[in-house]
């Protein structure tokens, strides 16, 4: 994998999540995919299970704002980035803001087979700059 590869990757990923659509997202990861929803819980294993986590997750999200940068590239191949996302919760008048680092491993078709993420979150009342107290 190149950094190229790895932002190409995280442009689609993004944009899946951006539009919520859950095939879209489904689809970045190969049918055995092994997917770590953060560091505590086991992984999600194929299609199945990450498109039902995905449905729970987004049904609590709109105006979802995603961003990412690629940083490196592992010597046995792994893609490493630093990731940011904004949404609004509907019903409530905040704004959570995540921002955390992917550890994604592509396979020979460039989809993913293995995805782990780590993020800290916030949020802040809906209207307001990030920068404002």
């Amino acid at each position: 994998m190149t950094l190229d590869e790895l932002d190409r990757w995280l442009d689609v990923y993004g944009r899946a999540w951006e539009r919520q659509d859950v095939e879209g997202f489904v689809a970045c990861f190969t049918e055995g995919a092994l997917y770590s929803w953060g560091p505590w819980g086991e992984p999600l294993g194929g299609h199945g299970e990450i498109r039902a986590r995905t449905e729970q997750a987004i049904a609590n999200q709109e105006d979802i704002s995603f961003g990412h940068e690629p940083l490196a590239i592992t010597p046995d191949g792994r893609g490493i980035a630093r990731w940011w996302v904004s949404v609004r919760v509907p019903g409530a008048s905040t704004i959570e803001e995540d921002e955390g680092i992917f550890l994604v491993t592509l396979g020979a078709d460039g989809r993913c087979t293995e995805f782990r993420e780590w993020w800290n979150s916030r949020s802040r009342p809906a209207g307001k700059r990030p920068d404002e107290s």
